[in-house]
């Protein structure tokens, strides 16, 4: 049945599904997560290559766009620029979008798993939830990627018409300055396809 949730209307209203094969909110199943909820990161290669990091809050997809991807490196503070929530069937998405169509290019799954919400390892009774952290512009997580694992930070730095986030590693033992996944690990972990491939592939299924 086809996700009725208000947030993602901004979604619907945008595509056209009878042209995108993106997904329109059905129910889903996500057999490769070993807990809930989720996080799916989209390598899109649209008019600019970036990264959307979506993490699954009161039934949708949050959604920002990361153009320089996420970093291992706490010193590194990544822009994050906040898209429309996405209906959670979007986090197995992977294809090609309609060069005529809102976002179009060829997506990837480039890592995805499940997380957790680091204020809820406290003890404090004011827990907060990550949708309540997320409205007061600082939401902290614990990743369990394939390729991205630990805790990072949203912070909101700017609201309104120009709202911005940065996307920052948290320093602890999963932090590596050294490591770029963005660069060395660029392939999908749900088909092992680069972008190439699947555009590629896209483009034979249409012949």
């Amino acid at each position: 049945m086809a996700s009725s949730d208000k947030s993602t209307d901004g979604y619907q209203e945008k595509r056209d599904f009878r042209k995108t094969s993106e997904p329109k909110g059905d129910d889903v199943d996500f057999d490769w997560a070993e807990a809930r909820p989720v996080f799916v990161i989209q390598k899109h290669d649209a008019s600019n290559l970036h990264y959307d990091f979506r993490i699954e809050v009161d039934g949708v997809l949050k959604s920002w766009a990361v153009p320089k991807g996420p970093s291992t490196d706490p010193s590194e503070k990544r822009l994050a620029l906040p898209t429309e929530d996405h209906p959670l069937d979007y986090a197995d998405f992977e294809g090609t979008i309609p060069e005529d169509e809102y976002g179009g290019g060829t997506v990837m799954v480039w890592d995805r798993g499940c997380y957790r919400n680091l204020k809820e390892d406290n003890d404090d009774d004011d827990t907060k939830s990550i949708a309540q952290q997320l409205e007061d512009g600082h939401a902290t997580i614990w990743l369990e990627g394939e390729k991205l694992t630990g805790g990072y930070a949203l912070i909101r730095t700017d609201s309104g018409d120009d709202e911005r986030w940065l996307l920052v590693k948290i320093d602890d033992d999963k932090a590596d300055a050294r490591r770029n996944p963005v660069s060395t690990e660029p392939d999908s972990v749900k088909t092992h396809r680069s972008l190439a491939d699947i555009a590629e592939q896209a483009e034979s299924d249409d012949d």
